[in-house]
């Protein structure tokens, strides 16, 4: 089973102006990502619009990017939605299309018990052969949901839960998450600004909705970092965490819509409800950003 490592990028999704995806530029992005030597592509997640698309729309968006990357990169599947039955239905999706495995966010807004999150991951699991991978996805501060070092240790016995996405800046959480299986479970974080003391602490990558516009500083990252450089590693970091405050940690999907449309890449729109940026404030995102990519 392939599991997530180095830098993992989490795809926007282009809207044209009618509001329908943009294959074309999904196409064009996934070619750029791949030129860029990103380690693994991760279309319709949080930073995918997920919850504003249809099923269809998401398996639209999961089928371009698997056909495109064409065996090229890894391509893990954010399957995550509402309902068990729609999660079943896009995860039997994302394997029956090829992808090499897939992220699924924990139930959103409606407080879970820690029998119903466990019997939630577990359908979905079951539903699946018991090679095709599954990573859970924590991100309490907008799910409403956690997942515990308690429950995902008991997760971690269904043979193709084999790794863990964790979306909040908690690192003692994370030496938690570390220890279970003897360090045997994969952990990938998703708070890109500390992508270095992640690795450090054993962690497998990073899930970066920054490096979708500006993969370069976080492949040089995990480059120098790969190669025992530590001190390059460290001024990486540096520079990854300013690109990431520009960016606005991804709180804006519009700037890395915009930030993409301008090194030629069509990033499209946002979906309404979302709202783009005024053409004051991306101006001045575009000047900034530049010096991360030569720009």
């Amino acid at each position: 089973m392939k599991k997530l490592s180095g830098v993992i990028t989490a795809m926007t999704t282009p809207f044209d102006a009618a509001g329908r995806i943009d294959t074309a530029a999904l196409e064009a992005q996934t070619d750029f990502l791949i030129l860029k030597k990103v380690d693994c592509l991760y279309p319709c997640g949080t930073t995918g619009e997920m919850y504003l698309m249809s099923a269809a729309e998401r398996e639209l968006v999961a089928e371009t990017v698997v056909k495109r990357a064409a065996g090229r990169v890894t391509v893990y599947v954010h399957t995550g939605a509402m309902t068990t039955e729609e999660t079943v239905r896009l995860s039997l999706h994302a394997r029956n299309i090829g992808a090499d495995g897939i992220g699924v966010v924990t139930p959103s807004y409606f407080r879970m018990s820690d029998a119903a999150m466990l019997q939630y991951y577990r359908d979905v699991a079951r539903s699946l052969p018991s090679d095709f991978p599954l990573y859970t996805y924590n991100i309490p501060q907008l799910s409403g949901n956690d997942i515990s070092p308690e429950i995902l240790e008991q997760l971690s016995e269904e043979p193709n839960i084999v790794g863990i996405k964790y979306s909040f800046a908690d690192m003692t959480r994370l030496q938690e998450y570390r220890k279970i299986k003897n360090g045997g479970l994969s952990v990938v974080f998703g708070p890109d600004h500390l992508f270095l003391p992640a690795l450090v602490m054993g962690c497998d990558g990073t899930v970066s909705g920054c490096s979708g516009p500006v993969p370069e500083v976080f492949v040089d990252l995990y480059s120098k970092y790969r190669a025992g450089d530590l001190e390059g590693a460290a001024a990486a970091q540096r520079k990854a965490a300013e690109a990431v405050k520009l960016l606005k940690a991804g709180s804006d999907l519009s700037i890395f819509k915009a930030v993409l449309s301008a090194r030629g890449i069509p990033g499209g729109s946002v979906r309404k409800p979302l709202l783009g940026i005024d053409g004051s404030e991306k101006r001045r995102i575009l000047d900034a950003i530049g010096a991360y990519y030569g720009g």
